[in-house]
C-alpha cells in the first residue's frame, strides 16, 4: 500500500483544520435543506426506504490522522460514511433498505452507503454513476440541482424494489432532516 507524502497529509491535516465550522450550513443553506427534506418526504412516501443526507465539512483528527499514512484516503472516507451510516442508524430501517448520501466537503468526497436489503439488488455501477453526476454537479457549484438528482437515483431503485402497496403508508422511521456537520 502507497503511503501519501508528509507535505500531501500535512496539507490535508491543515485544510481540514481550517475549514470553517459552517461549511455544512454554507455549502446547504437552511432554505436548501428545507427543500431537500421535502423531496425526501416525498420520495420516501412511494416506497418504504429511507434516505439520508448527512454534509461534513471535515474530517475529525483521528480519521486524518489514518488517511494517506495508515490506510488510503478513500478508505477512511467510506469508513466515516459508515460510521455516520451507524450514528444516524440508517441502519436500523424494518427492511434494510435506508441509504446514505455522504458529503465530505474539504475532501470534496460522495459516498452512497445502501444498507443490505438494497446493496444485494442494485449493481456497484449504478452507485457509482450516480457518485460520478453529482460530482460533477457539485464541481459546477450546484449543490442542490445535484442533490436533488442523487435523490432521485436513489429512490428509482427503492420504487423498483420496495414500492408501497396501493393505500399503504411509510412510517417514517428516520428523520428527513438534511444532517450538517
Amino acid at each position: 500500500m502507497a503511503h501519501d507524502s508528509r507535505w500531501t497529509r500535512w496539507a490535508r491535516w491543515w485544510r481540514h483544520r481550517w475549514s470553517p465550522d459552517d461549511a455544512a450550513t454554507r455549502a446547504v443553506p437552511d432554505d436548501m435543506a428545507e427543500r431537500l427534506a421535502q423531496r425526501i418526504a416525498a420520495s420516501e412516501a412511494r416506497h418504504s426506504g429511507e434516505l439520508v443526507v448527512c454534509v461534513e465539512g471535515a474530517l475529525p483528527n483521528s480519521y486524518l490522522a489514518r488517511a494517506g499514512a495508515t490506510e488510503p484516503l478513500d478508505a477512511v472516507v467510506r469508513q466515516r460514511a459508515l460510521a455516520w451510516f451507524g450514528k444516524l442508524r440508517v441502519w436500523d430501517t424494518e427492511a434494510n433498505n435506508g441509504v446514505l448520501i455522504y458529503l465530505l466537503l474539504a475532501e470534496r468526497r460522495i459516498e452512497i452507503v445502501a444498507d443490505r436489503g438494497l446493496s444485494q439488488r442494485v449493481d456497484a455501477a449504478h452507485w457509482q454513476a450516480l457518485v460520478q453526476r453529482l460530482g460533477q454537479a457539485l464541481k459546477q457549484g450546484d449543490v442542490e440541482t445535484g442533490l436533488t438528482q442523487a435523490l432521485e437515483e436513489v429512490s428509482a431503485p427503492l420504487m423498483a424494489h420496495f414500492a408501497l402497496p396501493e393505500g399503504a403508508a411509510n412510517p417514517n422511521e428516520l428523520s428527513d432532516r438534511v444532517w450538517r456537520v
